[in-house]
Protein backbone atom coordinates (compact mmCIF):
# COMPACT_ATOMS: atom_id res chain seq x y z
CA UNK A 1 0.00 0.00 0.00
CA UNK A 2 1.76 3.61 -1.20
CA UNK A 3 2.47 5.67 2.04
CA UNK A 4 2.68 9.82 1.89
CA UNK A 5 6.60 9.03 1.12
CA UNK A 6 6.04 7.41 -1.60
CA UNK A 7 3.85 10.46 -2.88
CA UNK A 8 5.71 12.70 -1.88
CA UNK A 9 9.11 10.77 -3.63
CA UNK A 10 6.38 10.62 -6.81
CA UNK A 11 5.70 14.43 -6.83
CA UNK A 12 9.28 15.80 -6.37
CA UNK A 13 8.59 17.62 -2.91
CA UNK A 14 8.61 16.69 1.05
CA UNK A 15 6.16 15.34 2.69
CA UNK A 16 5.37 17.95 4.71
CA UNK A 17 4.39 19.65 1.39
CA UNK A 18 1.91 16.41 0.52
CA UNK A 19 0.77 16.80 3.85
CA UNK A 20 -0.51 20.88 3.46
CA UNK A 21 -2.11 19.57 0.00
CA UNK A 22 -4.19 17.07 1.70
CA UNK A 23 -4.94 18.66 4.81
CA UNK A 24 -5.68 22.14 3.39
CA UNK A 25 -3.35 23.31 5.95
CA UNK A 26 -1.42 26.12 4.13
CA UNK A 27 -1.11 27.23 1.11
CA UNK A 28 0.75 25.69 -1.73
CA UNK A 29 1.68 26.97 -5.38
CA UNK A 30 -0.92 25.51 -7.55
CA UNK A 31 1.51 23.43 -10.04
CA UNK A 32 3.09 22.18 -6.84
CA UNK A 33 -0.58 21.03 -5.34
CA UNK A 34 -1.48 19.34 -8.78
CA UNK A 35 1.60 17.60 -9.05
CA UNK A 36 0.85 15.82 -5.63
CA UNK A 37 -2.92 15.40 -6.49
CA UNK A 38 -1.69 13.47 -10.02
CA UNK A 39 1.04 11.23 -7.73
CA UNK A 40 -1.44 10.50 -5.68
CA UNK A 41 -3.62 9.45 -8.41
CA UNK A 42 -1.19 7.38 -10.27
CA UNK A 43 -0.30 5.26 -6.88
CA UNK A 44 -3.92 5.23 -5.71
CA UNK A 45 -2.79 6.13 -2.09
CA UNK A 46 -5.57 6.79 0.27
CA UNK A 47 -5.26 8.85 3.33
CA UNK A 48 -5.21 7.09 6.88
CA UNK A 49 -8.41 8.92 8.19
CA UNK A 50 -8.26 7.60 11.48
CA UNK A 51 -4.49 8.03 12.73
CA UNK A 52 -5.01 11.57 11.00
CA UNK A 53 -7.69 11.90 13.35
CA UNK A 54 -5.94 10.67 16.48
CA UNK A 55 -3.06 13.22 15.50
CA UNK A 56 -5.24 15.94 14.60
CA UNK A 57 -8.05 15.59 17.35
CA UNK A 58 -10.34 15.75 13.68
CA UNK A 59 -12.30 13.73 11.97
CA UNK A 60 -12.94 16.06 9.15
CA UNK A 61 -16.65 14.85 9.57
CA UNK A 62 -19.89 16.39 10.25
CA UNK A 63 -23.09 16.14 11.28
CA UNK A 64 -26.52 16.60 10.05
CA UNK A 65 -29.93 16.19 12.35
CA UNK A 66 -32.45 17.48 10.34
CA UNK A 67 -35.91 16.23 9.59
CA UNK A 68 -35.52 15.55 5.92
CA UNK A 69 -37.80 12.10 5.32
CA UNK A 70 -40.28 13.62 6.54
CA UNK A 71 -39.77 17.23 4.97
CA UNK A 72 -39.10 17.69 1.03
CA UNK A 73 -37.43 21.22 1.80
CA UNK A 74 -35.30 19.65 3.94
CA UNK A 75 -34.33 17.09 1.37
CA UNK A 76 -33.12 19.91 -1.09
CA UNK A 77 -30.94 21.68 2.18
CA UNK A 78 -29.55 17.94 2.63
CA UNK A 79 -28.38 18.17 -0.97
CA UNK A 80 -26.98 21.57 0.03
CA UNK A 81 -25.10 19.94 2.67
CA UNK A 82 -23.85 17.22 1.14
CA UNK A 83 -22.31 18.58 -1.79
CA UNK A 84 -20.82 21.44 0.25
CA UNK A 85 -19.23 18.78 2.79
CA UNK A 86 -17.71 16.86 0.19
CA UNK A 87 -16.31 19.58 -1.58
CA UNK A 88 -14.33 20.75 1.37
CA UNK A 89 -13.27 17.13 1.99
CA UNK A 90 -15.48 15.77 4.72
CA UNK A 91 -17.41 13.26 5.30
CA UNK A 92 -21.66 13.35 6.71
CA UNK A 93 -23.48 11.90 9.13
CA UNK A 94 -26.94 11.86 8.62
CA UNK A 95 -29.80 12.05 11.71
CA UNK A 96 -33.37 12.52 11.21
CA UNK A 97 -34.63 14.02 14.60
CA UNK A 98 -38.67 13.96 13.55
CA UNK A 99 -39.04 17.11 15.35
CA UNK A 100 -39.43 15.52 18.48
CA UNK A 101 -37.37 17.31 20.88
CA UNK A 102 -36.48 14.68 23.17
CA UNK A 103 -35.09 12.37 19.80
CA UNK A 104 -33.18 15.52 18.71
CA UNK A 105 -30.64 15.60 21.76
CA UNK A 106 -30.52 11.59 21.40
CA UNK A 107 -29.48 11.96 18.02
CA UNK A 108 -27.22 14.88 18.31
CA UNK A 109 -25.78 13.12 20.70
CA UNK A 110 -25.08 9.84 18.79
CA UNK A 111 -23.65 11.94 16.49
CA UNK A 112 -20.97 13.46 19.06
CA UNK A 113 -20.20 10.03 20.46
CA UNK A 114 -19.06 9.16 16.68
CA UNK A 115 -16.37 12.29 17.15
CA UNK A 116 -18.44 14.96 14.54
CA UNK A 117 -15.94 18.20 14.15
CA UNK A 118 -19.08 19.63 14.30
CA UNK A 119 -22.84 19.62 13.72
CA UNK A 120 -25.07 21.42 11.58
CA UNK A 121 -29.16 21.20 13.30
CA UNK A 122 -32.55 22.38 12.34
CA UNK A 123 -33.96 22.65 15.74
CA UNK A 124 -37.18 21.37 17.37
CA UNK A 125 -39.66 23.82 18.52
CA UNK A 126 -38.57 22.96 21.70
CA UNK A 127 -34.94 22.67 21.66
CA UNK A 128 -33.98 23.69 25.41
CA UNK A 129 -32.46 20.31 26.36
CA UNK A 130 -30.43 19.80 22.97
CA UNK A 131 -28.85 23.49 23.64
CA UNK A 132 -27.83 22.02 27.19
CA UNK A 133 -26.11 18.91 25.68
CA UNK A 134 -24.25 21.32 23.17
CA UNK A 135 -23.45 23.73 25.74
CA UNK A 136 -22.31 21.28 28.32
CA UNK A 137 -19.93 19.02 25.72
CA UNK A 138 -18.80 22.77 24.01
CA UNK A 139 -20.00 21.08 20.15
CA UNK A 140 -19.00 23.41 17.52
CA UNK A 141 -22.97 24.19 15.90
CA UNK A 142 -24.73 25.91 13.51
CA UNK A 143 -28.49 25.92 13.34
CA UNK A 144 -30.13 25.85 10.32
CA UNK A 145 -33.54 26.88 9.29
CA UNK A 146 -34.84 27.74 12.62
CA UNK A 147 -32.98 30.07 14.61
CA UNK A 148 -32.81 30.37 18.42
CA UNK A 149 -33.95 32.68 20.90
CA UNK A 150 -31.23 33.98 22.96
CA UNK A 151 -32.73 33.05 26.23
CA UNK A 152 -33.54 29.27 25.26
CA UNK A 153 -29.49 29.05 25.69
CA UNK A 154 -28.70 28.03 29.01
CA UNK A 155 -25.87 30.77 29.96
CA UNK A 156 -25.21 29.95 33.42
CA UNK A 157 -23.01 26.37 32.05
CA UNK A 158 -19.52 27.25 31.59
CA UNK A 159 -17.77 27.07 28.16
CA UNK A 160 -19.01 26.17 24.73
CA UNK A 161 -17.20 25.29 21.23
CA UNK A 162 -19.15 28.54 19.69
CA UNK A 163 -17.12 31.17 20.96
CA UNK A 164 -18.09 33.53 23.44
CA UNK A 165 -21.13 35.52 23.26
CA UNK A 166 -20.53 39.13 24.16
CA UNK A 167 -23.40 40.32 25.07
CA UNK A 168 -27.12 39.10 26.05
CA UNK A 169 -28.69 39.62 22.14
CA UNK A 170 -26.49 37.84 20.91
CA UNK A 171 -26.93 34.00 20.15
CA UNK A 172 -24.16 31.37 21.57
CA UNK A 173 -24.10 29.82 18.31
CA UNK A 174 -23.97 30.52 14.59
CA UNK A 175 -27.24 30.28 12.73
CA UNK A 176 -28.26 30.71 9.23
CA UNK A 177 -31.46 30.73 7.82
CA UNK A 178 -33.70 33.03 5.36
CA UNK A 179 -36.01 35.56 5.41
CA UNK A 180 -39.10 34.99 6.09
CA UNK A 181 -41.03 37.94 7.46
CA UNK A 182 -40.91 40.48 4.82
CA UNK A 183 -41.61 37.56 1.99
CA UNK A 184 -44.86 36.48 3.82
CA UNK A 185 -45.56 40.14 4.20
CA UNK A 186 -45.63 40.34 0.13
CA UNK A 187 -47.80 37.72 -0.32
CA UNK A 188 -50.38 39.39 2.15
CA UNK A 189 -49.75 42.93 0.07
CA UNK A 190 -50.08 41.23 -3.28
CA UNK A 191 -53.27 39.78 -2.13
CA UNK A 192 -54.65 42.89 -1.05
CA UNK A 193 -53.72 44.87 -3.94
CA UNK A 194 -55.85 41.91 -6.20
CA UNK A 195 -58.87 43.36 -3.81
CA UNK A 196 -59.04 40.70 -1.58
CA UNK A 197 -60.21 42.18 1.97
CA UNK A 198 -60.26 38.68 3.85
CA UNK A 199 -56.96 36.86 4.05
CA UNK A 200 -56.35 33.76 6.33
CA UNK A 201 -52.82 32.28 7.34
CA UNK A 202 -52.62 28.81 7.62
CA UNK A 203 -49.67 29.42 9.97
CA UNK A 204 -47.21 26.46 11.14
CA UNK A 205 -45.93 24.82 13.87
CA UNK A 206 -45.85 27.10 17.18
CA UNK A 207 -42.68 27.42 18.81
CA UNK A 208 -40.79 27.43 15.50
CA UNK A 209 -39.04 30.54 14.57
CA UNK A 210 -39.87 30.47 11.12
CA UNK A 211 -43.25 30.21 12.00
CA UNK A 212 -43.30 33.19 14.36
CA UNK A 213 -41.51 35.10 11.68
CA UNK A 214 -44.12 34.35 9.00
CA UNK A 215 -46.99 35.41 11.26
CA UNK A 216 -45.39 38.66 11.98
CA UNK A 217 -45.24 38.81 8.42
CA UNK A 218 -48.40 38.41 7.75
CA UNK A 219 -49.98 40.88 10.78
CA UNK A 220 -47.28 43.15 8.53
CA UNK A 221 -48.43 42.91 5.42
CA UNK A 222 -52.13 43.34 6.80
CA UNK A 223 -51.32 46.98 8.50
CA UNK A 224 -49.38 47.91 5.43
CA UNK A 225 -52.46 46.98 2.92
CA UNK A 226 -54.62 49.51 5.64
CA UNK A 227 -56.67 46.10 6.68
CA UNK A 228 -57.32 44.92 9.91
CA UNK A 229 -56.67 41.88 11.87
CA UNK A 230 -59.22 39.18 12.33
CA UNK A 231 -57.50 36.63 14.22
CA UNK A 232 -60.27 34.21 13.30
CA UNK A 233 -58.40 34.21 9.96
CA UNK A 234 -55.09 32.83 11.60
CA UNK A 235 -54.84 29.34 12.16
CA UNK A 236 -52.37 27.00 12.87
CA UNK A 237 -51.68 23.80 10.97
CA UNK A 238 -48.55 22.94 12.79
CA UNK A 239 -46.18 22.51 9.42
CA UNK A 240 -47.94 19.63 8.32
CA UNK A 241 -50.27 18.47 5.88
CA UNK A 242 -53.21 17.03 7.23
CA UNK A 243 -53.33 19.93 10.21
CA UNK A 244 -53.55 22.29 7.37
CA UNK A 245 -55.89 20.52 5.90
CA UNK A 246 -58.38 20.76 9.14
CA UNK A 247 -57.40 24.27 10.01
CA UNK A 248 -58.62 25.39 6.48
CA UNK A 249 -61.77 23.10 7.08
CA UNK A 250 -62.23 26.10 10.34
CA UNK A 251 -61.34 29.03 8.12
CA UNK A 252 -64.26 28.01 5.20
CA UNK A 253 -66.54 26.96 8.11
CA UNK A 254 -66.70 30.75 9.30
CA UNK A 255 -69.96 32.91 8.69
CA UNK A 256 -67.06 35.17 6.48
CA UNK A 257 -64.33 32.58 5.30
CA UNK A 258 -61.35 34.08 3.83
CA UNK A 259 -61.30 35.10 -0.12
CA UNK A 260 -57.74 34.45 -0.23
CA UNK A 261 -55.63 32.15 2.19
CA UNK A 262 -51.34 31.73 2.59
CA UNK A 263 -50.06 28.64 3.72
CA UNK A 264 -46.75 28.93 5.58
CA UNK A 265 -45.35 26.00 4.26
CA UNK A 266 -44.83 23.35 1.53
CA UNK A 267 -46.97 20.44 3.22
CA UNK A 268 -49.54 22.24 4.48
CA UNK A 269 -49.93 24.02 0.73
CA UNK A 270 -51.28 20.63 0.03
CA UNK A 271 -53.44 19.76 3.20
CA UNK A 272 -55.05 23.43 2.18
CA UNK A 273 -55.50 22.01 -1.37
CA UNK A 274 -57.02 19.13 -0.24
CA UNK A 275 -59.51 20.70 2.30
CA UNK A 276 -60.42 23.17 -1.04
CA UNK A 277 -61.22 20.37 -3.13
CA UNK A 278 -63.19 18.63 -0.47
CA UNK A 279 -65.34 21.87 -0.16
CA UNK A 280 -65.92 21.66 -3.75
CA UNK A 281 -64.00 25.53 -4.29
CA UNK A 282 -61.90 26.01 -6.79
CA UNK A 283 -58.56 28.14 -7.30
CA UNK A 284 -58.17 30.99 -8.02
CA UNK A 285 -61.43 30.98 -9.43
CA UNK A 286 -63.45 30.82 -5.74
CA UNK A 287 -60.57 31.34 -3.33
CA UNK A 288 -56.89 32.93 -4.44
CA UNK A 289 -54.12 30.54 -2.75
CA UNK A 290 -50.70 31.76 -1.98
CA UNK A 291 -47.57 29.77 -0.48
CA UNK A 292 -44.74 29.81 1.51
CA UNK A 293 -42.11 27.02 0.08
CA UNK A 294 -41.72 26.77 -3.19
CA UNK A 295 -41.56 23.05 -4.43
CA UNK A 296 -40.42 20.90 -7.32
CA UNK A 297 -44.35 20.26 -8.55
CA UNK A 298 -45.78 23.88 -8.00
CA UNK A 299 -45.47 24.83 -11.47
CA UNK A 300 -47.06 21.69 -12.33
CA UNK A 301 -50.34 22.48 -10.71
CA UNK A 302 -53.27 23.83 -12.23
CA UNK A 303 -53.51 26.84 -11.72
CA UNK A 304 -49.87 27.38 -11.16
CA UNK A 305 -48.58 27.98 -7.51
CA UNK A 306 -47.39 31.70 -6.75
CA UNK A 307 -44.95 31.14 -4.44
CA UNK A 308 -42.02 32.14 -2.08
CA UNK A 309 -38.69 30.50 -3.12
CA UNK A 310 -36.25 29.78 -0.18
CA UNK A 311 -32.41 29.14 -1.41
CA UNK A 312 -32.50 25.87 0.22
CA UNK A 313 -29.52 24.29 -1.66
CA UNK A 314 -27.38 27.42 -0.91
CA UNK A 315 -29.04 27.34 2.51
CA UNK A 316 -27.06 24.05 3.27
CA UNK A 317 -23.83 24.95 1.67
CA UNK A 318 -23.73 28.19 3.70
CA UNK A 319 -24.26 25.85 6.95
CA UNK A 320 -21.42 24.38 5.85
CA UNK A 321 -19.13 27.49 5.50
CA UNK A 322 -20.12 28.87 8.45
CA UNK A 323 -19.42 25.57 10.68
CA UNK A 324 -16.62 25.41 8.84
CA UNK A 325 -15.37 29.01 9.84
CA UNK A 326 -16.17 27.87 13.54
CA UNK A 327 -13.63 24.99 13.08
CA UNK A 328 -10.74 26.75 12.03
CA UNK A 329 -11.62 30.01 14.53
CA UNK A 330 -13.56 28.30 17.22
CA UNK A 331 -13.27 31.92 19.30
CA UNK A 332 -14.46 34.37 16.47
CA UNK A 333 -17.83 36.00 17.18
CA UNK A 334 -21.15 34.54 16.56
CA UNK A 335 -23.26 35.06 13.63
CA UNK A 336 -26.58 34.88 11.82
CA UNK A 337 -26.81 34.68 8.16
CA UNK A 338 -30.11 35.38 6.62
CA UNK A 339 -30.51 34.47 2.80
CA UNK A 340 -33.43 36.39 0.76
CA UNK A 341 -35.90 34.80 -0.61
CA UNK A 342 -37.60 35.14 -3.92
CA UNK A 343 -41.38 35.91 -5.11
CA UNK A 344 -42.87 33.46 -7.90
CA UNK A 345 -45.62 34.83 -9.96
CA UNK A 346 -47.68 32.38 -11.24
CA UNK A 347 -51.71 32.10 -11.61
CA UNK A 348 -52.78 30.41 -7.99
CA UNK A 349 -52.99 34.26 -6.68
CA UNK A 350 -55.59 34.99 -9.67
CA UNK A 351 -53.44 36.83 -11.92
CA UNK A 352 -53.46 36.03 -15.71
CA UNK A 353 -50.70 33.57 -17.14
CA UNK A 354 -47.41 35.70 -17.34
CA UNK A 355 -45.76 35.46 -20.85
CA UNK A 356 -43.34 32.84 -21.21
CA UNK A 357 -44.40 30.85 -17.88
CA UNK A 358 -43.45 31.60 -14.22
CA UNK A 359 -41.70 34.67 -13.55
CA UNK A 360 -39.92 34.96 -10.66
CA UNK A 361 -40.18 38.90 -9.46
CA UNK A 362 -36.72 38.78 -7.69
CA UNK A 363 -35.24 38.88 -4.08
CA UNK A 364 -37.42 40.01 -1.22
CA UNK A 365 -34.40 40.66 1.84
CA UNK A 366 -31.42 41.85 1.34
CA UNK A 367 -28.85 38.78 1.85
CA UNK A 368 -25.93 40.80 3.84
CA UNK A 369 -25.10 38.21 6.66
CA UNK A 370 -25.78 39.84 9.95
CA UNK A 371 -23.51 39.38 13.18
CA UNK A 372 -26.64 39.44 15.64
CA UNK A 373 -28.63 37.06 16.17
CA UNK A 374 -33.08 37.46 15.74
CA UNK A 375 -35.26 35.17 16.22
CA UNK A 376 -38.82 35.97 16.18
Amino acid sequence: MPTMADVARSAGVSVATVSHVLNGTRPVLPHTRQAVLDAVDALGYTPNTLARSLVTSRTRSIGLAVSAISNPYFTEILQGVEAAVLEAGYSLLIADPHDDPGHERKVVQLLHERRVDGVIVAPSARPHELVGYLRRHAVPTVFLDRVIDTDVSDRSVVGGGAGAAPDEDTPWYDQVCADSAEPTARLVTHLAGLGHHRIGLVAGLPGLSTTSERVSGYRDGLGAAGLDLDERLLVSGNSESTGAEQATAALLALPEPPTALVTANNAMTIGALRALRRHGLSVPDDIALCCFDDFAWADLFSPRLTAIAQPSRELGAQAVRVLLDRLDEPRRPTRTVRLPCAFVHRTSCGCPEAPGGSEESGHTASSTPSQKGTAS
